[in-house]
């Protein structure tokens, strides 16, 4: 579902930071929202290519970079695949399954020990929002064989 008054914040974030908003803007906008979650740059060119074909995926790409700027986007890597996007005001982290491609969302108080201890021991501050924790969920766990070298364990 659409939710129109995030479409006009976003977009008025955007023109307060002197951005302008055009046509395509505002789709990409609206079709990111209504997306209601992670979605890369190329879902969103197919989305809003079926009521506008001219939008390029240049235009998409641009618009994200806007927004990420602002602070409205975040985007996520999943290991060597795509990148994603989702709005930044739910803060959270990514698990990813390499199996399925199952991506699920986590609190950012999970990792908080461990960000304070590379802060601590190596003064390093890290961002562990910008990729996601690549793994194997539950189901295709199950469904692995077993690997060898971590039997011998």
């Amino acid at each position: 579902m659409l939710d129109d008054a995030t479409v006009d914040r976003t977009l008025e974030t955007l023109r307060s930071a002197g951005g302008r908003i055009t046509k395509p803007r505002e789709q990409i906008v609206r079709a990111l929202i209504a997306g209601n979650g992670h979605v890369s740059a190329e879902e969103l060119a197919k989305q809003v290519n079926r009521s506008n074909p001219s939008i390029h995926i240049a235009t998409v790409y641009r618009t994200l970079d806007a927004l990420e700027r602002l602070g409205v986007v975040n985007h996520v890597h999943l290991g060597h695949g795509r990148a994603i996007y989702h709005l930044a005001s739910d803060p959270h982290y990514h698990l990813y399954c390499q199996g399925c491609g199952k991506i699920e969302e986590v609190p950012p108080d999970l990792f908080a020990e461990v960000d304070r201890t590379i802060n601590r021991e190596w003064g390093f501050e890290t961002v562990l929002s910008h990729f996601a924790f690549i793994g194997f969920c539950r189901s295709c766990r199950e469904d692995r064989p077993a690997d060898p070298a971590i039997a011998e364990d």
